[in-house]
């Protein structure tokens, strides 16, 4: 043990399946876990939709939410479970000097008038005109602020006043993994005794289905669980809304402050492989046996995008070694939430010292307790992350 160990104290969920860490630990742990699906609304395409949440309970004030988009709102309000808990949202000593680490992609766009601007570009021929008309009666300046990413860590000092450094990574599972490294690493070197990291992601709107969409990456058709998905449906993603949000410390500062521990982040690897010709199995393979060494079989924590060639891979790299628990059969592919998401369920099954049963008919049972879990995500096109959480 080292003083600068990097601990979990606080985690903050919301997905589909509800929100707060016990309400997901009770439905990802019944005997036969399902998600919860909306294959009406974006048809042919599949969501793993919001659950109702009041935002008065973490974001107080009316004028705050006005102004937020519905992801700023998600992002603020699940920051805001995770310090409650951790026990810091009431203290303004340890707001004030906490470091915050977000990973987060761009805004919702403003889909009137996007709309608008479509149907009037099909009565001209002049489009330099018509944008220049646009752009100074249609698309206010808030518009494009609306979008900017950095935008929810803004947002998350405002309301709940953590007011130490900020950063935001942007870059879909990439940015989530980047964000809990970058954390884990400052609070190693001594650079940092506590940091909120995290994101949130709200695939509810068509412009966030839009860029997969024109990128063939959506899966079409029925639901079926992450590893199963048929090529002949499409891409292999099915998206989410959710969130999640942890509290990094130094086990010293945490031990100080009397805090509970929910798991030890013994350590995190993170890589951009070549996956031509085998690469992204061979390399998945490498930095697993890395983390957690080549005796028994493990527990891992996969939150697989469902891209076909991506998920294929990360399974048959590490299928024969751990018992795979595919986050995101449940909570849909959340982008930049991905890894932040699976970290905070390796850490709750450490914690409980309770293994996850299979989400689905291809898992392996783990009748074992879990003393260490594998949180992978791996990149629906790039970037790969491990991190390997540790009983405290």
């Amino acid at each position: 043990m080292s003083p600068r160990d990097v601990v979990i104290t606080g985690i903050g969920l919301v997905s589909s399946l509800g929100e707060g860490n016990e309400v997901h630990w009770q439905r990802m742990t019944t005997a036969s876990p399902s998600p919860v699906i909306d294959s009406e609304r974006f048809a042919p395409f599949t969501v793993h939709p919001l659950p109702a949440i009041d935002w008065n309970l973490q974001i107080a004030k009316r004028g705050d939410q006005r102004q937020m988009e519905t992801w700023q709102r998600l992002g603020t309000y699940v920051a805001g479970l995770a310090l409650d808990d951790a026990g810091i949202k009431t203290d303004e000593s340890l707001c004030a000097t906490m470091d915050m680490i977000v990973a987060a992609g761009g805004g919702e766009r403003d889909q009137e008038v996007d709309e608008a601007i479509l149907a009037a570009s099909l009565e001209t021929n002049d489009r330099r005109l018509l944008l220049n008309q646009k752009l100074m009666t249609d698309l206010r300046p808030t518009l494009f602020l609306a979008q900017l990413s950095n935008l929810l860590a803004g947002n998350i000092s405002i309301v709940h006043k953590v007011t130490g450094s900020s950063r935001t990574f942007m870059g879909e599972e990439g940015a989530g993994v980047a964000a809990v490294e970058t954390a884990a690493a400052r609070i190693r070197s001594g650079q940092s005794t506590h940091a909120l990291v995290g994101a949130a992601f709200q695939t509810e709107h068509p412009d966030m289905l839009l860029a997969h969409v024109l990128g063939r990456h959506l899966q079409r058709g029925p639901w079926q669980p992450v590893w199963d998905r048929d090529p002949a449906q499409g891409g292999g993603l099915v998206t989410g809304s959710g969130g999640a949000f942890l509290v990094l410390e130094s086990r010293e500062h945490a031990e100080k402050r009397g805090a509970r521990i929910y798991a030890w982040i013994e350590d995190i690897l993170s890589d951009r492989v070549r996956r031509a010709d085998g690469g992204l199995e061979t390399r998945l393979r490498e930095m697993a046996a890395k983390l957690s060494g080549k005796n028994g079989k493990r527990l891992a924590v996969s939150a697989a995008s469902g891209a076909h060639e991506a998920t294929a891979a990360e399974k048959k790299a590490l299928e024969d070694r751990f018992a795979l628990r595919g986050l995101t059969s449940l909570t849909g592919h959340l982008k930049e939430a991905q890894f932040p998401f699976a970290v905070a369920m390796a850490a709750l099954a450490v914690k409980h010292r309770k293994a996850y049963p299979p989400f689905d008919g291809s898992e392996a049972a783990f009748p074992d307790e879990p003393r260490s879990v594998l949180a992978t995500a791996v990149g629906s096109e790039h970037f790969e992350g491990m991190a390997l959480v540790s009983a405290a």
